[in-house]
Order: structure tokens, then sequence, then C-alpha cells
């Protein structure tokens, strides 16, 4: 379990901070992106778009909550929802996106081999008791005690 919790504070920090080469060791060979719209992207697409996906200037607020870990044999399902606040044309969006990773313990690692998103709408967000980290502009905050 703290395993599991490393890689997914690991995935999210990759994300962060446009860490390619760390992210591409946590994937399988065989891993599959499938985005809120059903849009599936394999390990090549999704690697290419994460290397500029995070602008620490437009994705100003960044959380991790909510996490929850549930292992079943090899198998480990990695859930957690992202809080972001956007500046766009000078105004504040906020949104909240859950995602389920899917790794799959082999040749004695985990790896993850499927990425969901899916979109919460406001009224099921997760409250901020649950937070596990917080970046501002692309830093990892300090956690409090």
């Amino acid at each position: 379990m703290d395993e599991l919790r490393a890689l997914n504070a690991r995935f999210i920090h990759n994300f962060v901070t446009r860490d390619v080469a760390s992210h591409d060791a946590l994937l399988h060979p065989d891993f599959i992106n499938i985005w809120p719209t059903g849009q599936r992207w394999d390990r090549a697409t999704y690697l290419k778009y994460w290397a500029t996906a995070f602008d620490p200037n437009v994705i100003f607020y960044w959380d991790v909550r909510d996490e929850r870990i549930t292992i079943i044999g090899d198998v480990a399902l990695v859930r957690s929802t992202n809080k972001h606040i956007r500046r766009r044309n000078g105004n504040e969006v906020t949104g909240m996106t859950m995602y389920t990773d899917t790794y799959l313990f082999e040749n004695g690692a985990w790896k993850c081999i499927q990425a969901q998103l899916t979109a919460v709408a406001p009224e099921h967000y997760p409250p901020d008791d649950t937070i596990v980290s917080v970046y501002i502009e692309g830093t990892l905050q300090p956690r409090a005690n």
C-alpha cells in the first residue's frame, strides 16, 4: 500500500514537473490512457502530451485529494481526484477530475497499465480535508502538521 501511495505521488509529481523519463518508467509497455471523452491514447501519444501538458502559469493550483487504493491480487486500482484552478482570459476557472490508474504487479514491480480520467460535477467534489498534496505554480507545498 505504501509503495502504491508513493507511486501515485510520483505519477502526479511527474505530471506537474513534466518529467517524461521518470513517468515513462512507471508505465507498462501496453499502457493506454482513456480521456473523459472516451478518446484512447497509446503510450507514445500519451508521453508526447505529458512533456508539455502542465503549464504552471496557466494551472496555478493543483491538488490531489480523496486517495483510495484497492489491491486485488496482482492488480491495484489507485483512485484520486485532482482540483485545478486555471487562469483563462484573466479569469480563474476551477474544476476537478477523478482518475483511476490501474497497476499490474509484474516481474517484481508495479507498472501502470491504464489511466482513466473522469470529470467531476461540483456537487460531487471531495472535501478539502481529504487533500493529500498541493502544488502552487508547479511547486509542491510543504505539508502542514
